[in-house]
């Protein structure tokens, strides 16, 4: 479970748990689980997913900068 103070998890830190988390959630999804919530929780996974990957392009294009 993520830290209830956002600013004690290094972002590359916390972006890997979200992801771990969209992972477990794909998972769920695809054993059956919460059949009547499947398309709202996989249209959410997908947007994590995208939301996650800018993130990861954001952090990366900064630290270029910074170099």
């Amino acid at each position: 479970m993520v830290s209830t103070d956002p600013g004690s998890i290094p972002l590359p830190e916390l972006i890997a748990q979200l992801d771990e988390d969209r992972a477990w959630l794909l998972e769920q999804i695809d054993r059956g689980r919460w059949s009547d919530l499947r398309l709202d929780l996989a249209a959410l996974e997908r947007e994590l997913g995208q939301l996650l990957s800018r993130a990861v392009d954001v952090l990366e294009e900064n630290s270029k900068l910074r170099s």
